[in-house]
């Protein structure tokens, strides 16, 4: 078995169709927001994420500043995963930009693995609407962190929330015990926001607590202490 699927996404962003290009087909702009470090050349788009890598994905669109888009596969399996972006000037300084995301996942798990991918994007696209408003032109450098691995995950969110010093249940505006303003929560990921770092927690699949933040000058990029962090956190 196995499953098509198809997530949309739209959003009215203060920033002109040039910048949001910048951000969505450079590899410095990528990895601005979204997960681990991406470079971008005339024919392909390569994440690496940690000490892994995703499915390098083939472009097959890109038209500046209005239409970008790349896929990965097939694999033999028929797996594939496409994306397109779709940027359209408004009046006045406003832009509205709209994400497609399409493919096909194998499998009689796909449910699982659709629920986390589809959260996990989510949280990665709502990123980079907050990356326009409020960082746009800024390059940052994405930190990868991963902690133990999780067998509860209820107590694993609410370890990290009382960590943080929020409720039990955080919703967007929020602020921790530190400062930082929740962006966005669903039920697999958490994001932050201070005037320098964009602070993302996340579920791994069948894994640890993922850490994947971006760090803005005059920050200093340290994965050790998230690491240390995370590993201090679930390891009492």
């Amino acid at each position: 078995m196995g499953k098509d699927f198809e997530l949309t996404f739209e959003a009215t962003v203060p920033a002109d169709p040039e910048t949001i290009w910048a951000a969505i087909a450079t590899g410095p702009g990528v990895s601005s927001w979204y997960l681990g470090r991406t470079d971008i050349d005339a024919t392909t788009v390569r994440t690496a994420f940690g000490e892994a890598a995703l499915p390098p994905a083939t472009i097959t669109a890109a038209e500046p500043p209005t239409r970008f888009a790349y896929r990965t596969g097939p694999a033999p399996d028929g797996r594939f995963q496409a994306a397109e972006f779709l940027v359209e000037a408004r009046d006045g300084a406003a832009t509205t930009l709209r994400i497609v995301n399409h493919g096909f996942l194998p499998g009689d798990d796909w449910e699982t693995e659709f629920e986390a991918m589809s959260t996990g994007t989510e949280m990665f696209l709502v990123t980079l609407v907050t990356y326009l408003t409020h960082f746009a032109g800024r390059t940052g450098t994405p930190v990868t962190a991963f902690g133990p691995m999780i067998s509860d995950w209820d107590a694993a969110w609410t370890t990290l929330y009382d960590a943080l010093g929020l409720s039990a249940s955080p919703k967007p505006g929020d602020l921790t015990s530190e400062g930082a303003e929740v962006f966005h929560t669903n039920g697999q990921t958490l994001g932050l926001r201070t005037e320098n770092v964009l602070y993302r927690y996340l579920q791994g699949f069948h894994g640890p607590m993922v850490a994947s933040h971006i760090v803005f000058p005059p920050v200093v990029p340290d994965p050790a202490a998230e690491e240390a962090f995370l590993t201090a956190l679930y390891t009492r």
